[in-house]
């Protein structure tokens, strides 16, 4: 089916509610208070169907007090419809509505002149000229522009079908599911539902999902279009969604709903801002955000060292964190005036130098994404995730791909989904160049020196082995690099090594992977020695972890025994007694006494039998 959503904007009294009305017999003003003072206050939600096409409403207050609704709504639409009042004409929350549209990057516009039986052909001829003469101060695409009376039948006939003309949803589909709470509420014996616009990708019925805000897994147990149970909401649609285990105090307006991984949250985000005619946005104070559904206070740190700018970038810090992505829109207020509106450059609030961040606003603002890499890259030398691309460029993984590929001297590790820059490949090969000039029998596999270096994924590694290989400073046996100033198999003089470090540890051997670490050895090959060093009775296995020089062992059990003669038995504390070895190995040697056919446990104690 499809799907557009349209929002009215306009000056309080204008016939929105109205019009709306007239459109599809829905009753906007539907709380008390909505028609007790005759507007709307909150966001109303109706549609308009025709075949396989659906027009979903969103009726926005049109009072100056209650612009903030109107915000929260006007980041669902597809296109706005302006009304205007043929008998008083463009008014100032018109101006002010056409203000925030604009700064929210909506620029289709519908025009709608409500009211034509109330003025004369005349009238209503030079009230359009005005509108029109107006409307074209902003850069907005009118798609039509009609003169209609809600008690002329013909007039509102004329606009539906100009409705239905109109294609399908203009947002573009991003690689992941995301979605605004614009209201919650909890019927008796459903659960909690929320109604929000889809964005992103579409949603399917027993999909988990992800609350950014609270940090909430939920499932969608029922999914809702317009008033009908479905499988699936697509991008455009207005939806009720019924979330399981989500309790009503725990999701909120504004709130949102996406996949899990996708989004994380900062305490601030860097944008670009674009003030109002004679407004100036000031540094160092703080203003309301509106962001999605979302509404916060946020202090304004303006990039430039001016105290009030009229364009540029600024941070938004808030006591709170910011789920968003590059590229949303938002708009800026102080008390009720609008300031500016503006859009999320930087939603990943990375430590970076000042120079280094314009330079990174700069390349985003203009779009310039294989430049904002490179100024990435050089915050994260140890690799750059293409995953966090989703929502620094609202990229999906396969464009992110593309354009690291582009990028001049960097690694892309598609398999980890990661970018290096090719510099940073020095600091592997310096790394291990160490690692062999320290300890010349060093032996280490790829999968050890990932052990060590987490940050580097197991491909750019091997990259650098094979370039240390290439340039005869390391030679490769099977899937082990040893130094190549040494020909000869140095497998016996390792074992000799892990003997005598047995043999010094004594009776508290420390874990072999502790040998294999200080020794510079891959651990397979560590297991393979002390494989052998057991099947050659040199080493003794106590446990998984623990191993012993047989010498260690058979003098530790030798005096334990005399234990048992002198007392009569020997259990943990009389053993502590004379070794105050911890309870690891104290209660390992006296298992290992259950070998022994002359002696046995009796509870917790050995004795000879």
């Amino acid at each position: 089916m499809s799907n557009i959503i349209i929002g009215t904007a306009g000056h309080i009294d204008h016939g929105k509610t109205a019009l709306i009305k007239a459109l599809n017999g829905f009753e906007g003003d539907s709380t008390n208070e909505e028609k007790q003072r005759g507007i709307t206050i909150d966001l109303s939600f109706s549609n308009l169907s025709r075949g396989q096409q659906n027009i979903a409403f969103i009726d926005v207050p049109g009072h100056e007090k209650l612009v903030k609704n109107m915000i929260a709504g006007a980041f669902g639409f597809d296109y706005v419809m302006i009304v205007v009042s043929a008998a008083e004409g463009i008014k100032p929350q018109t101006v002010e509505h056409l203000e925030i549209i604009n700064l929210l990057g909506l620029k289709e516009i519908i025009v709608v002149i409500t009211k034509k039986d109330l003025v004369t052909p005349k009238e209503l001829k030079e009230k359009k000229e005005q509108l029109l003469l107006f409307l074209n101060t902003f850069d907005f695409e009118i798609k039509f522009i009609h003169e209609v009376s809600i008690y002329e039948k013909e007039s509102i006939e004329k606009l539906k079908n100009s409705l239905f003309s109109i294609n399908n949803s203009i947002k573009q589909e991003e690689n992941f599911f995301r979605y605004y709470v614009d209201r919650v509420f909890s019927p008796k014996g459903i659960g909690t539902v929320v109604t929000g616009t889809i964005l992103g990708k579409k949603i399917e019925l027993n999909e988990k999902i992800f609350i950014c805000d609270s940090q909430m897994e939920s499932k969608i147990k029922n999914i809702q279009v317009h008033n009908n149970n479905t499988l699936e909401a697509n991008i455009s649609n207005r939806a009720a969604l019924n979330l399981q285990g989500v309790n009503i105090n725990q999701i909120k307006r504004g709130d949102l709903i996406t996949k899990k991984g996708h989004i994380r949250g900062f305490d601030g985000i860097d944008i670009s801002f674009k003030c109002l005619k004679d407004k100036k946005l000031h540094h160092n104070q703080t203003y309301t955000l509106f962001i999605g559904a979302k509404k916060i206070e946020v202090k304004v740190l303006l990039f430039d060292c001016i105290t009030n700018l009229e364009t540029g970038f600024a941070t938004l810090k808030a006591n709170e964190k910011l789920y968003c992505i590059f590229g949303e829109k938002i708009i800026l207020r102080n008390a009720n005036d609008t300031i500016c509106g503006g859009k999320v450059l930087n939603p990943v609030i990375d430590p970076m130098k000042k120079n280094q961040k314009r330079r990174l606003l700069e390349a985003l603002e203009n779009g310039n994404f294989p430049l904002a890499y490179e100024e990435l890259l050089e915050a994260h030398k140890k690799g750059l995730g293409i995953i966090s691309s989703t929502q620094r460029f609202a990229l999906s993984h396969e464009e992110a791909i593309t354009f690291a590929k582009k990028l001049e001297n960097v690694f892309v590790d598609e398999k980890e989904l990661v970018i290096y820059p090719l510099q940073t490949k020095d600091l592997i090969k310096d790394f291990i160049k160490e690692i062999y000039t320290k300890n010349s029998y060093a032996l280490l596999s790829n999968a050890s020196i990932n052990l060590r270096l987490k940050w580097a994924s197991t491909a750019f590694i091997q990259c650098a082995l094979d370039e240390l290989v290439s340039e005869e400073f390391l030679v490769r046996d099977v899937s082990l690099y040893k130094n190549s100033n040494i020909k000869e198999d140095f497998t016996k003089e390792l074992e000799t090594v892990f003997l005598s470090r047995l043999k010094q540890e004594d009776i508290t051997p420390t874990a072999p992977y502790n040998i294999y670490d200080d020794l510079d050895i891959d651990r397979k090959l560590g297991d393979d020695i002390l494989k052998s060093l057991t099947a050659k009775k040199q080493v003794i296995r106590l446990q998984h972890n623990l191993f012993i020089h047989f010498e260690s062992l058979n003098k530790i059990v030798k005096t334990m025994k005399e234990i048992i003669k002198e007392d009569g038995f020997i259990e943990i504390s009389n053993f502590k007694t004379r070794f105050d070895l911890s309870r690891k190995y104290l209660i390992t040697y006296l298992d290992y006494l259950d070998n022994y056919s002359n002696i046995k446990k009796v509870e917790n104690r050995r004795v000879f039998v």
